[in-house]
């Protein structure tokens, strides 16, 4: 127990030290960021060395009061830093830790995150909270199906309200339905008929339909290695013109930042206009209403919410 509570509070001290500190020295300077930087992290090498031998000599003096003394000590330390890090002021720092691990792929993601912030923004609340409404007829079918396939059920509530607006139809491209099904793949239609307990799926059925969705988008969110801004572009790109890996490699693009400067021709913004519905759809669950981003602390609130899936 005590060398458990010690492992969790010097983790959770390293990730705020580190994080604050990529705020503070953040920069490409050598001398001005990199340097100091660098012999921050020895520095907090040596107090860690150092605070390990202090505490090996406080614990043989509290051993001696209590058997047991040393492992309460240290589990309150624990949850000390447990309770901190709880509280909203550690989210902007343990924010910056994420950078400066993450590097160029969390980089992109938090740049991507904020397009998605912005297309929520943008959005007509009236037109939002009628998209809702629509929304509540089939709700039960994509809370379904969203478990059947174990994706978010919010990501798939952004997908139908992207699709169809929640009014299913057939439409001149030959999408079907709430989701707009067009060409699925056999493996994934017959994986969504044995999960619906029928021999062939229909897709005037609401409920078939979003089984079909929710396999689909699993199918692609797996073939692109859980990325989910592309597991979205390939769900709506589908098999046609080879398929999003094909024309990635095409052009040698390796994740959506790189990609999105391509896609002239195809839906470059679907992935965002899909999750700005789902944060919608989240919004709406967790908090009965849909705030306006830029009023009050409500961006800061909407951010550490996140988005659904990301």
């Amino acid at each position: 127990m005590e060398i458990a509570a010690l492992a969790v509070s010097a983790v959770l001290a390293t990730m705020f030290l580190l994080g604050y500190s990529a705020n503070w020295l953040s920069g490409s300077g050598f001398f001005t960021n990199l340097l100091p930087f660098a012999g921050g992290v020895v520095l907090l090498v040596l107090a860690a060395a150092l605070l390990l031998i202090v505490w090996w000599q406080a614990r043989r003096w509290l051993g001696l009061r209590l058997r047991y003394l040393p492992a309460a000590v240290a589990a309150t330390l624990a949850l000390g830093c447990a309770w901190f890090v709880a509280h909203d002021g550690y989210t902007p720092v343990f924010t910056h830790f994420r950078t400066l691990v993450g590097g160029k792929q969390e980089a992109e993601r938090v740049t991507l995150a904020h397009q998605v912030y912005a297309a929520y923004r943008r959005h007509d609340n009236g037109g939002l909270q009628k998209m809702l409404a629509r929304a509540q007829p089939f709700d039960p079918a994509i809370n379904e199906a969203a478990r059947a396939f174990e994706v978010d059920a919010d990501l798939l509530h952004g997908i139908a309200a992207t699709e169809s607006s929640f009014m299913p139809r057939d439409s001149r491209d030959g999408g079907k339905g709430l989701f707009q099904i067009t060409a699925v793949p056999k493996s994934i239609t017959r994986e969504a008929a044995r999960e619906l307990g029928v021999a062939e799926p229909s897709l005037a059925d609401a409920r078939h339909n979003a089984y079909l969705a929710a396999a689909t988008f699993k199918h692609y969110l797996k073939e692109m290695n859980g990325d989910l801004f592309l597991g979205l572009l390939a769900y709506n790109i589908g098999p046609r013109n080879g398929g999003l890996r094909f024309i990635m490699q095409q052009y040698g693009a390796s994740d959506f930042a790189t990609m999105q400067p391509y896609l002239q021709t195809l839906p470059r913004d679907y992935p965002i206009r899909v999750l700005s519905y789902a944060l919608a759809f989240k919004l709406w669950r967790h908090d009965g209403k849909l705030l306006a981003y830029e009023e009050g602390d409500n961006a800061v609130h909407i951010q550490q919410m996140g988005i659904p899936g990301l």
